[in-house]
């Protein structure tokens, strides 16, 4: 017989109105409603059709669905309305993991379906849990528009009267903005405590000035320096902007933690390192973990190895349409922005790829009529296959419906290489890989530079391989053709005393027609302790100096278009090297070039010595305007400027006049150099304007006084009669009279 709750034996025991506790039960088997339905999102936006049209709307929103995740057509309910016989407006749609719903999210969310509709897509959670707390009103009230208020100009800076750039100074718990004065003490125009925990930096033209806390990072900009953007990455170690400002990625070594309420970070950035943020909007983008670097965690004697974490991660395209990120011996993965969807739908794989780099400009190759963004990248030799360096085209996606778009367009098989550096010239002209080769038995040799000529046809490769040592600097000049290299005999000193170094400058030669000739040594510089090469923005100067060292700390300033008189081994290149001045910063710990190319900081950081905290000022021919001792003093950054306004002619036009246009610069600096005279000049023309100001409110005064009585405007000039009763002439003498007068004799 089997048994039923009709032939219990009776438990005495049992007590039937005592309460059962199933919370351990009820915990351990509840179906939560976000882990139930975390695949399901709602697409909202679409079009009202009727019911027999709906299948052909399913079908087309599929091709959008499916871009994110694997979904079908029996897994997208379309409601349809009993009354009216047509939908209602949105969707239900089912993937196969929540992953892929999250992607739905943010790669279809606010796009445009058709002309007329924008689609937007929500986890059906949200929807629930928003509607269940009662934060959705069932009534519309009609929004309130805030009345308008205008903002403070972002770039006032730029229309100071003597076009004077500002510095930022941090020094101890202090960060002030100060406007330089050449030979004056800087003028302070804000100088606050506390402003940031860690460091400071210039947004890359200059509009916002970002601050790090151990909450996140602020900008701040306009006359009144007011916080006008906050992204919230909590204890973020490093910053990096986008060329064009409209972006931003923020790095902590520690993984993300969201608070439970935060009104920014959502779940996705937990356990994040890396966020993508919008300048214009302040919202993340998206986010992303720290990679697993390659090499062994562990040393021989089981310590851990401390492995540098390759910064930027994530680099920019020039024109800020893209960012790409590299894992290490397997791929690139290019994102298009702001939407941040992956290129072509899946990471680009690149055996072996060690490094890569975007161009700095837009490239403008040769018969390439079209958009396109330039990547270089370099992977080792493994096994039988050689190194090589590749130059890889990324082509617009408008009006384009080709899913595979990027292009290898050159590349070049190297041998024995132990290491390569990739260094752009700031206009894409011009693209130099910095080989360094070893023998068969791997012993080090010598550096060689590979040379690619990106806007000629077929991009040749020029390779110069007179270099006899090894290349441990290389520095294009910006917006030119030539380039400075340091060179030293040993990679690796065996000695205590690091072995000299040499200084070579490089040109190209004259040829015939527009063309740019071989590149050619103008001279080396031998038996020096140099390491840093610092090129002026505009190009033309260029600061070689022993950086951070305790060899030494000498400053040497150059000119490569010297107006003097050409050497004879010089007559066929298109540069006349000259040293201009020599000085010396004992304690320089770092250098930077304004925007103009007018002057240069060399400073002395606590974050890299003990002592001799301080900066130089120098102007661009190595003559010292400043010195000054600042206690503690930790960065010293000139504001960048934007791209000028001024079209090509109109700046060959400005430097064809340039001695006409000097006359007046020389005479402001002239005064400004007698601080006393330009107080005494500045009070007279305060005094004149005031009385041009007199003499006109009581010229107009007089007048309406005259039409009051009756009288004309203007006085008429009355001429007194003379002796003879005849009206008086009036006459006018001019008097020469000879200053000076100097003899010369032209032969």
């Amino acid at each position: 017989m089997a048994p039923s709750f009709a032939n219990l034996a009776d438990d005495p025991d049992f007590d039937s109105d005592e309460e059962i506790d199933f919370s351990d039960l009820r915990a351990q088997h509840e179906v939560r409603m976000e882990q139930g339905l975390d695949t399901f999102v709602v697409v909202d936006g679409l079009p009202v059709v009727p019911e027999e049209s709906k299948g052909k709307l399913v079908k087309f929103l599929l091709k959008k669905l499916t871009a994110a995740g694997q979904t079908r057509e029996d897994t997208v309910f379309m409601p349809v309305n009993d009354s009216t016989g047509k939908t209602e407006g949105f969707a239900f749609v089912e993937y196969e993991n929540s992953e892929q719903a999250i992607q739905a999210i943010k790669l279809l969310h606010g796009t445009p379906l058709d002309k007329r509709h924008t689609i937007a897509v929500n986890k059906i959670t949200d929807v629930e849990r928003y509607g269940r707390e009662g934060r959705i009103d069932e009534n519309y009230h009609a929004p309130e528009i805030e009345q308008f208020t205008e903002k403070e100009h972002l770039r006032w800076w730029l229309g100071e009267p003597g076009s004077r750039d500002q510095i930022v100074m941090h020094r101890g718990d202090n960060v002030g903005v100060f406007w330089n004065r050449r030979k004056e003490a800087l003028e302070n125009v804000v100088d606050r405590l506390g402003w940031t925990e860690r460091f400071v930096a210039w947004s890359p033209l200059g509009t916002f000035l970002a601050t790090t806390h151990r909450r996140g990072v602020q900008l701040w900009g306009g006359p009144s320096w007011g916080r006008l953007l906050r992204f919230p990455h909590p204890l973020c170690d490093l910053i990096d902007f986008s060329p064009g400002e409209n972006y931003i990625c923020t790095w902590s070594f520690k993984p993300i933690e969201v608070e439970e309420d935060d009104p920014i970070l959502t779940l996705d950035e937990e356990g994040k390192n890396y966020i993508i943020w919008s300048v214009v909007t302040g919202k993340p983008l998206r986010s992303f973990s720290t990679h697993d670097l390659p090499g062994p965690s562990v040393d021989e004697n089981g310590q851990p190895v401390k492995k540098r974490i390759p910064w930027p991660a994530f680099k920019w395209s020039s024109d800020d349409k893209y960012v790409a990120r590299m894992l290490e011996g397997q791929s690139i993965s290019v994102y298009e922005l702001p939407k941040m969807n992956l290129l072509d739908r899946s990471t680009i794989k690149i055996e072996g790829i060690r490094d890569f780099e975007w161009a700095p400009a837009a490239p403008q190759r040769e018969a390439v009529k079209t958009y396109e963004q330039l990547l270089s990248y370099w992977a080792p030799e493994m096994g039988a296959n050689p190194a090589r360096v590749s130059l890889m085209s990324i082509p617009s996606k408008e009006n384009s419906h080709v899913l595979i778009r990027s292009k290898v367009v050159r590349t070049r098989n190297l041998f024995n290489v132990t290491d390569a550096r990739l260094h752009w010239q700031s206009n894409a002209s011009y693209l130099c890989v910095k080989v360094d080769r070893h023998s068969k038995s791997k012993k080090p040799l010598n550096t060689n530079l590979e040379i690619f000529r990106v806007r000629e046809k077929g991009v040749p490769v020029e390779v110069v391989d007179s270099i006899k040592d090894f290349c441990i600097n290389f520095a294009w000049e910006p917006k030119g053709d030539r380039f400075v290299i340091i060179t030293t005999p040993e990679l690796i000193s065996t000695s205590a005393v690091p072995p000299k170094t040499s200084v070579s400058f490089f040109c190209p030669e004259k040829i015939k027609g527009s063309g740019v000739g071989n590149f050619k040594l103008i001279r080396t510089i031998d038996k020096k302790s140099s390491n840093g090469i610092y090129w002026s923005p505009k190009g033309r100067h260029v600061l070689v100096g022993t950086i951070a060292s305790a060899q030494g700390s000498d400053l040497d300033f150059w000119d490569l278009d010297f107006e003097g008189e050409k050497p004879e081994d010089s007559k066929d290149l298109t540069a006349n090297l000259q040293l201009v001045a020599s000085s010396d910063h004992y304690g320089v710990t770092e250098v930077d070039w304004d925007s103009t190319g007018r002057y240069v900081i060399t400073s002395g950081s606590i974050l890299r010595q003990q002592i001799e905290h301080g900066y130089h000022i120098y102007d661009f021919s190595g003559q010292l305007m400043r010195d000054e001792h600042v206690e503690k003093l930790k960065q010293m950054l000139w504001r960048p400027r934007p791209p000028t306004l001024l079209s090509k002619d109109q700046q060959k036009q400005v430097r064809k006049n340039l001695r006409e246009y000097s006359k007046d610069f020389e005479e402001e600096d002239r005064i400004a150099d007698d601080k006393e005279k330009w107080e005494i000049v500045e009070h007279r023309r305060r005094l004149l304007s005031e009385w041009l100001a007199f003499r006109s409110q009581e010229t107009e005064e007089l007048k309406a006084e005259r039409v009051d009585m009756g009288l004309p405007e203007e006085l008429e000039e009355v001429v007194p009669p003379g002796e003879d009763g005849e009206p008086a002439k009036v006459v006018e003498e001019i008097v020469e009279e000879i200053v000076d007068e100097t003899e010369e004799i032209i032969s």
